[in-house]
């Protein structure tokens, strides 16, 4: 099945819109088309041009979002058809055989603008894959692009058995997409409930009901780092959702494991991995604001601030720095010297210098010097396209105080 191998039409843009794409951001917004000439309908490819008509790019076209365009290729003159996307695929599942190769099982196999997927998820749990299609583009590709992910991934061996769509979330509303989840294909009897194994850890997963797209996979390397200063410490992980950093710590040897999230449902999955782990972890249910102001000072070695994001637009970003202040000024009143504080972002519209604007007033305020241990960011198979921010979203720091 060929795609859109007619003519395409011809987008456009002003110079603020060339400048902008020239830099290299792949999106091109309503407000930065001058132009549209030929036909095209809602999700097809089409050509952008410069304000003297020279070749930009081509992308997929979206009729009802303020991001009109999104660019898949800079390369004049391709033919966008099967062959294409499965270079895509290849190149994408490629990439992550050379930088995942320990957790090639549960991993970020497609993670949208960078790699060339605007708008696409593709997360792997075992035998299965789940999805999440934001974009009308993407939308359209999906009876081409999913089965050949099935056939790249099996021509090299994967056991695949079925794709999950997760398709319930807000922001397809905004190209106007229906919500929904269900299988788009699998296997008979294949269950939406699966155990992987992260770190050297087991977790149940469930991708019809966990959040996103059933587990966070973006942290793996930071839970890494977390454990091997954990051994011998009193650690406290807070918004532990389904216990991740918890489970890290205590396999790292840990005296003693508290994990702390406002979710009873989260706080009950997290016991169930603690039990297929043999992992003892003290679980508890509260606020974590509320819970900090409960614990007596010293009374951890080791705290992880893991929270949700703050914020989700830049007219929050405000809010969210308050939110970020008190949670890490609370947590650092507790530690002792030569005590370890692990605090991150997963908002991009939080950028690191802010960030860490947020932490040096923290540590003013409270009179407490603290001194880097590492600066991170998320897994290598969430990777960060240059000069495109929104790919790069979380911040992981691990301070101690001195």
């Amino acid at each position: 099945m060929e795609m859109n191998i007619r003519d395409q039409a011809y987008v456009t843009v002003t110079r603020k819109g060339e400048r902008w794409l020239r830099n290299g951001h792949p999106w091109v917004y309503e407000s930065d088309i001058d132009s549209i000439i030929g036909e095209y309908n809602n999700g097809d490819i089409v050509t952008v041009l410069s304000p003297k008509g020279k070749y930009i790019g081509s992308g997929l076209m979206s009729d009802y979002s303020k991001i009109r365009v999104r660019l898949i290729s800079r390369e004049y003159n391709l033919v966008y058809d099967e062959a294409f996307w499965k270079r895509r695929i290849e190149h994408a599942w490629n990439y992550r055989k050379t930088v995942m190769k320990d957790q090639l099982s549960c991993c970020r196999i497609i993670f949208g603008e960078s790699d060339f997927f605007p708008g696409l998820t593709v997360d792997r749990f075992n035998d299965i894959l789940v999805t999440q299609t934001l974009t009308y583009g993407m939308e359209e590709l999906k009876k081409t692009s999913f089965p050949l992910l099935l056939e790249v991934l099996r021509e090299d061996g994967q056991d695949i058995k079925g794709i999950y769509e997760r398709n319930d979330v807000a922001i397809r509303d905004l190209e106007e997409l229906r919500q929904y989840k269900g299988w788009f294909c699998r296997e008979d009897g294949l269950s939406t409930e699966t155990v992987i194994e992260e770190n050297g850890i087991k977790y149940y997963v469930d991708v019809e009901n966990g959040q996103k797209t059933g587990y966070f996979l973006d942290q793996k390397r930071n839970r890494e780092r977390v454990s091997r200063i954990a051994e011998g410490k009193r650690v406290l992980d807070c918004f532990t959702h389904t216990g991740s950093f918890a489970l890290n710590c205590a396999r790292g040897k840990a005296a003693k494991v508290t994990a702390v999230d406002i979710s009873e449902t989260a706080i009950n999955q997290a016991r169930k991995n603690a039990e297929l782990n043999g992992l003892n972890i003290n679980f508890v249910v509260d606020d974590v604001f509320e819970y900090l102001d409960k614990v007596n000072k010293k009374e951890y070695d080791l705290i992880i601030l893991d929270p949700p994001a703050f914020t989700k637009s830049r007219q929050t970003v405000n809010n969210a720095y308050n939110g970020y202040l008190e949670i890490n000024t609370k947590a650092m009143k507790l530690l002792p010297k030569g005590g370890y504080l692990a605090t991150c972002s997963c908002s991009h519209f939080m950028p690191h210098e802010l960030f860490e604007k947020m932490l040096s007033e923290a540590s003013i305020k409270t009179g407490i010097q603290m001194r880097m241990v590492s600066v991170s960011q998320q897994a290598e198979d969430h990777p960060i396209m240059v000069n495109v921010p929104e790919t790069d979203y979380l911040k992981f720091y691990i301070l101690q105080i001195v």
